[in-house]
Parts: C-alpha cells; sequence; structure tokens
C-alpha cells in the first residue's frame, strides 16, 4: 500500500490533522511545528496527542513528518540566527516527544558566502548540541534544489554533515522530487542511476521519507518552485515510476504542492491510481 498524505494546518490540533487526512484517502500527514516564519508554538493538548497516537495504530497510518519552520537557518552567519534556529529545534524535539517515533525534518540551511564547508561545520555543531540519546525522533536532512547559498544540494555534502554528527544514529534524509531534479539529479530520465548515487554517497537506509513534488522549472535550474503532480517538468509517467520502485515503495510519501485539502485528495487518488502490484 501507498503510504501518502499531504501538509495539513495544526491549528486545530492532532487529531483533526488525522481525521482531515484520512478523508482524503492519506494515511500520514506532514504539518508545520509552529507558524512557518518561525514564532512561538502554541501548547500541545496531550490528550489530543495521545488520541491521535491511538488513531493512527488503529487506521495503519505511517510515520508524520513534522517541518521546521522556513525562518530557520542552522548556518547563518549571524549569531543571533543561529542561537534562534538551535533553540527553537531543541523545543521542536522536546514537543516532538508528545507523539513519539516520529520524524522532524528541515532544511538545512545557507552558507551566506561563509561557504560551504563553513556551513558543513555549523549545521553539524547545531545537531550535536540539540540531539539527544534518548529522544525517539528521527531528525530528517532534507535535499535542496541549491539556490543561492544552499547547503544540501548535493549528496556529498547531507552526507559530510552526517559524519559529522555525533549521535547519527537519530538521522535520516527527506528527498523531495521537486529539489533534487532542480538541483541536476535526473530522476525522470535516470531514476536508477540517482538513487544508485544516492545509495554509494549517504546508503539507502538513510532514506527515511519523500516529499513528492512536481516542479515548475526544468532540469537543474537550481530553483524552488513545486508544482502540482503531472503539471510540471517531472510528469505522471516518472512519478509512476518514482511510486513503484523497489526502493521507494515502502516510504511515507508528503506532497507538498501548490494545493488546497480537496486538490491534495485528488493527487493522493491519482498516485495510489500509479501504483501497480508488488
Amino acid at each position: 500500500m501507498l503510504n501518502i498524505g499531504c501538509h495539513l494546518s495544526n491549528s486545530k490540533g492532532y487529531m483533526n490533522m488525522c481525521t482531515v487526512s484520512a478523508s482524503i484517502g492519506g494515511n500520514t500527514f506532514q504539518f508545520f511545528t509552529r507558524n512557518p516564519r518561525g514564532g512561538a508554538a502554541k501548547d500541545i493538548d496531550p490528550e489530543d496527542a495521545s488520541a491521535a497516537m491511538t488513531f493512527m495504530r488503529d487506521h495503519a497510518f505511517a510515520k508524520i513528518l513534522a517541518h521546521a519552520p522556513y525562518t530557520l537557518n542552522p548556518c547563518a552567519e549571524r549569531p543571533e540566527v543561529r542561537e534562534f534556529t538551535l533553540n527553537t529545534m531543541r523545543d521542536d524535539l522536546k514537543r516532538m516527544e508528545y507523539t513519539p517515533g516520529n520524524m522532524y525534518n528541515f532544511h538545512p540551511g545557507s552558507h551566506v558566502g561563509q561557504g560551504i564547508e563553513k556551513g558543513i561545520e555549523l549545521i553539524s555543531e547545531m545537531l550535536n548540541a540539540i540531539l539527544e540519546p534518548s529522544q525517539s525522533t528521527t531528525v530528517l536532512l532534507e535535499t535542496m534544489s541549491g539556490k543561492g547559498s544552499e547547503v544540501g544540494s548535493r549528496f556529498e555534502e547531507i552526507r559530510e554533515i552526517i559524519d559529522r554528527t555525533e549521535l547519527n544514529e537519530k538521522l535520516g534524509v527527506c528527498l523531495d522530487t521537486c529539489h533534487v531534479y532542480d538541483g541536476g539529479y535526473d530522476i525522470v530520465n535516470d531514476l536508477e542511476g540517482v538513487l544508485e548515487e544516492f545509495d554509494r554517497v549517504i546508503g539507502l537506509g538513510r532514506l527515511k521519507a519523500i516529499h513528492i513534488n512536481d516542479t515548475k522549472n526544468p532540469f537543474s535550474s537550481h530553483k524552488d518552485r513545486h508544482e502540482k503532480i503531472g503539471a510540471g517538468y517531472i510528469g505522471i509517467e516518472a512519478f509512476g515510476r518514482i511510486v513503484n520502485h523497489t526502493a521507494l515503495r515502502d516510504l511515507p510519501f508528503y506532497l507538498e504542492t501548490p494545493n488546497e485539502v480537496e486538490g491534495y485528495g485528488e493527487e493522493i487518488a491519482l498516485l495510489r491510481s500509479l501504483v501497480t502490484e508488488n
């Protein structure tokens, strides 16, 4: 069975996200831990979180994925930005323990002129400061498109961050289809080759989640503009190969396309229709 969901608002709590996801054919979902532009997070209702965990078990949900705010930059040049990022992510990981055993995704950040190596150093330092042996949450580094001074558009950069992180058993990778295609990995014409390279550099055992998005931009454009499934440069045929690939088909897929809930339901149905018998 294809494990798939979409990005949902958490303004009404975990149970609401569960029921909305199920109502449109999903069996997982992604959400922001707080306002995507940063700021304080609302208090978690422990009873709501507990009820959601029961619902997810009863309805065979895959792991859910929390997404860090976009404003966070672990490798910013300004120390106060790095400190804000560290404190926010540390707080988010504590909050994730209300829904134990799930995943937390973040953009590695932009080195803003300091250079890739410095960026990798700063990201790893932050991870070494916030990861705890007792945490049940897996922290995911997201593959990026390479716009501006982004870190993480090359598999080698992600590998180096992992290698420099002491508790790297707590780390995984979220592969974004829009980002990797924009970043120069041809998942349309050479999906097998891209996954072989991922395995050689990072290891497919680290791949924990897929952001499944089409792209408004052509191959290797190094931009980041998501498109609805089948309406962009990746296209339906390539998505059929992605959802059926033996290395990917059992992973959770999360839609981040420009859509509303009803449209997400249509995309979930479309992607499910592409699945062939295992």
